[in-house]
């Protein structure tokens, strides 16, 4: 059983930046795949990107360029720094985990086993 707690959420501007962290209470460092989603009021929970236990990271084209997925193996914890932040970035955002070497994409939410509690980030113009 793995649980993980985001923090780091806030209210900022657009053109701002936010960092968002999420730590797992158990040893993620050596099999695990670490994704964030987020979901906005009203819509279906959307695939960031993740990063594999050696840091091969992929994105979602909507932050691509601007997002960047980190992660500590040492620490257990998941990192998303978010640059250029857009009012289209606002929502709730999770991270989430699965077993490495799932035969799914990394944006698939019904794949992952895990999910923290979401941390919300609203970007005002």
């Amino acid at each position: 059983q793995v649980q993980l707690v985001e923090s780091g959420g806030g209210s900022v501007r657009a053109g701002e930046s936010l960092r968002l962290s999420c730590a797992a209470s158990a040893y993620t460092g050596s099999n695990y795949y670490m994704a964030w989603f987020r979901q906005a009021p009203g819509k279906e929970r959307e695939g960031i990107g993740g990063i594999t236990v050696t840091h091969w990271t992929t994105y979602a084209d909507s932050v691509k360029g601007r997002f960047t997925i980190s992660r500590d193996n040492a620490k257990n914890i998941l990192f998303l720094q978010m640059d250029s932040l857009k009012p289209d970035d606002t929502g709730m955002y999770y991270c989430a985990a699965r077993i490495d070497g799932s035969f799914y994409g990394p944006l698939l939410p019904a794949s992952y086993t895990y999910w923290g509690q979401g941390t919300q980030v609203t970007v005002t113009s």
